[in-house]
């Protein structure tokens, strides 16, 4: 099966479209594939323990990476996190490009 990496940008919170982004996310893993989400920019705002959408935390097979310059830059901690998401670099992406990962800006 392949491996995709998929960069959100988008908060949940200002357009309905992530939603469907996250469904992206599940189904490729529930079909076999290896997922990594990467949460940038405002897509990191959906990552608050108290205000996690149910859509992304219920994403139990991809593996949720979220930019530390983004979080930092919207005041968000690392201990205010859901569980399972963790803090990576923008350099996350070209890792995963450099490996062959099928890259998908949502």
């Amino acid at each position: 099966m392949g491996q995709y990496f998929l960069i959100e940008s988008k908060s949940p919170f200002e357009s309905t479209e992530v939603t469907h982004d996250y469904q992206l996310a599940s189904d490729l893993a529930k079909s076999g594939h290896e997922v990594t989400l990467f949460l940038v920019e405002n897509g990191v705002l959906a990552t608050r323990s108290g205000i996690i959408p149910s859509e992304l935390a219920n994403l139990s097979q991809v593996k949720v990476l979220a930019d530390g310059f983004s979080l930092e830059e919207r005041g968000i901690e690392p201990s205010e996190m859901g569980s399972g998401i963790e803090v990576a670099a923008i350099t996350s992406v070209a890792d995963a490009m450099g490996q062959g990962q099928k890259t998908l800006w949502l």
